[in-house]
């Protein structure tokens, strides 16, 4: 985030200006949300009014219907040489469309329903902590490049292979008037409808990779009300608003999940089907384009599902992080020499964390990608804990037993068993395609 020296940052703002910043709906240059403006600006999908809500329509329906159309009809080029004969083009122009169909709609819903800064629960940040302020403006500022990301090589081979395709076979390519101004145009059309495409797709799956690092962020901001002084009433009541947020992202997210998800598998069984088929002469330069499209489509599901998996995970944690804490409290009152309520304020860690010699193995461990920071976090059980009857925090765990919070798809928990049953449908058609297009095996 770059800033002049009239520029204030959010994150420094007093609280007043702060929430009253945050209920902003239009842009400002001191808006931290002017890059993405900008960028919906650029990729036209603004639709902050009727004119822009206009271009971007016509736009998609040129980038996302017309010139697919136009490249399946008048490009295939059935008549060229084997070499440049598209026959896999009907599969990878239905594929990219139909999840750049789904993802323009969603995206288009949500900021014309919500507005950017409501949909990506700015106007709630306020209320949050420092630590997660910071990291989510944090995050938000990298979302963009990790956008960059993931579109830049899909697009830089797909224009590899464009070019190619163009300069060696022009002699059978369909043109009008002059070959290599025809040519020029044509090519130029197909790169941008791609890039469109991948753009809007990938965007969404960032936007919802975002989302969901706030909800991470303040689970685990959440669970250090374990380590200090605290109400369980207060515990019960944030619980119930981080479980309140889990639901409207669910009920969001839902649709553009299970679409993306039924698109992704359909089209990966499509190609599939076309690429196995008698007398389907598939080689690296004809289903080239294939292997990209899927790639591409099982990159972006991913995201989303990995991002949902995780801070389901991170939600069921809590369940162990408050049994472990009601555990502890109660066995370290009971090893007291008296059963009066202590007067230290110092934790007895001895009591709670015996030394077993695998503290180097645990170092080695905790340095992995983050997933399991809960399960791993130390259990400090202050002298006030024993103030807390037995029965609310019994009560208290209880609770979190039987409500779980997570990601849910009509109700269907996105956990850990569902990421592994898709992993593997999913891979297993990636991998068998890979093998009959590139080699790749």
């Amino acid at each position: 985030m770059k800033m002049g020296d009239d520029r204030e940052a959010l994150l420094n703002r007093t609280p007043r200006t702060r929430a009253r910043s945050l209920t902003r709906c239009f842009s400002n240059p001191r808006d931290e949300l002017q890059s993405f403006r900008s960028w919906l600006r650029y990729m036209c999908v603004d639709q902050s009014n009727t004119c822009t809500t206009f271009l971007s329509w016509t736009f998609f329906l040129f980038m996302n219907i017309v010139v697919p159309l136009i490249t399946y009809f008048f490009l295939a080029c059935r008549s060229c040489d084997h070499k440049h004969r598209r026959r896999f083009d009907g599969v990878v122009q239905l594929s990219l469309s139909s999840v750049a169909t789904v993802s323009f709609l969603c995206l288009s819903a949500f900021i014309r329903k919500y507005g950017l800064r409501r949909f990506l629960f700015l106007d709630k940040l306020c209320d949050e902590s420092e630590k997660v302020r910071h990291g989510y403006i944090q995050q938000l500022n990298k979302s963009l490049k990790m956008l960059a990301v993931f579109v830049v090589p899909s697009f830089a081979a797909e224009s590899s292979y464009k070019i190619w395709w163009y300069s060696s076979g022009k002699a059978g390519i369909p043109f009008l008037i002059n070959i290599y101004v025809s040519d020029t145009l044509a090519c130029a059309l197909e790169l941008c409808s791609w890039l469109y495409r991948t753009s809007i797709f990938f965007l969404v799956c960032v936007l919802f990779r975002l989302i969901c690092y706030l909800q991470i962020l303040r689970i685990q901001d959440f669970a250090q009300v374990f380590q200090k002084e605290s109400n369980v009433g207060l515990v019960l009541k944030e619980h119930l608003r981080i479980r309140r947020h889990l639901r409207i992202i669910s009920h969001r997210f839902r649709a553009f999940i299970l679409y993306t998800l039924t698109l992704v598998t359909a089209s990966l069984f499509a190609c599939l089907l076309v690429t196995t088929r008698a007398h389907a002469n598939v080689t690296i330069l004809k289903s080239g384009e294939l292997a990209m499209c899927s790639i591409t489509l099982v990159t972006g599901l991913f995201i989303c599902l990995r991002s949902a998996i995780k801070i389901t995970h991170k939600a069921q944690s809590i369940k162990c992080l408050a049994a472990l804490w009601h555990v502890f409290a109660t066995i370290d009152f009971f090893d007291g020499t008296d059963s009066h309520t202590p007067t230290s304020q110092t934790p007895t860690y001895s009591k709670i964390f015996p030394s077993d010699g695998n503290d180097e193995l645990d170092d080695e461990e905790e340095d992995n990608d983050g997933d399991d920071d809960l399960d791993n976090i130390n259990i400090i059980v202050p002298a006030y804990a024993h103030t807390i009857s037995f029965q609310k925090r019994q009560a208290l765990v209880t609770y979190f037993e039987n409500n779980g919070a997570g990601i849910t798809v009509y109700g269907f928990l996105l956990d850990r068993t569902f990421l592994h049953t898709i992993v593997m449908v999913e891979m297993s058609l990636v991998l068998w395609i890979l093998g009959k297009t590139i080699g790749i095996s």
